[in-house]
């Protein structure tokens, strides 16, 4: 009965081994992918162009609501009620236009993660299926970002497909 249970331990560990040594993995650098094509940069730029537009569309309005709030501090004290009501009704709004601005184009749902998910969607796409041709031609079961959460402490040299992918991407 222990010559038997001895022997099918022995059995599994040889058979989960043996499948364990067929397992292929490979990895890439999605960073230096990224960092090292073209179609990144001219998105980068857009983008940049697109942030720094809408940062000085902020400036101009915080510039003028500065106006406003000095003229009105420099004025109070000889204004008539109605006036600093109204005088501080029109800083209250582009208080709250800034808000909206700054909202609709910076906050969560915003014009820069719109723009950003349209211009890099496709880029994505295309380094996904080139990754996934890779993978299937070289018959490997995982592929992993090392850029990401995923640490490696140890990796072989001929596993990483970074080159790879870059080199076929250059290509078309």
């Amino acid at each position: 009965m222990k010559l038997t249970f001895i022997s099918s331990f022995i059995l599994f560990m040889l058979i989960s081994s043996i499948s364990i040594a067929q397992l292929k993995i490979g990895y890439i650098d999605s960073d230096t992918i990224m960092d090292n094509l073209p179609d990144v940069e001219d998105a980068r730029q857009k983008m940049d162009a697109l942030i720094q537009e809408w940062q000085n569309e902020l400036k101009k309005m915080e510039g003028d609501l500065k106006a406003k709030q000095d003229d009105y501090e420099k004025r109070k004290l000889i204004l008539i009620e109605q006036t600093s009501s109204e005088m501080l009704a029109e800083i209250s709004k582009l208080e709250k236009d800034i808000k909206d601005y700054r909202d609709k184009k910076f906050g969560a749902n915003g014009e820069l993660f719109v723009k950003q998910d349209e211009l890099m969607k496709p880029i994505q796409n295309k380094v996904f299926t080139v990754i996934q041709q890779i993978a299937q031609e070289e018959d490997l079961d995982f592929v992993f970002d090392r850029s990401g959460d995923i640490i490696f402490l140890y990796a072989k040299e001929q596993y990483d497909l970074t080159a790879k992918v870059l080199e076929r991407l250059k290509l078309e």
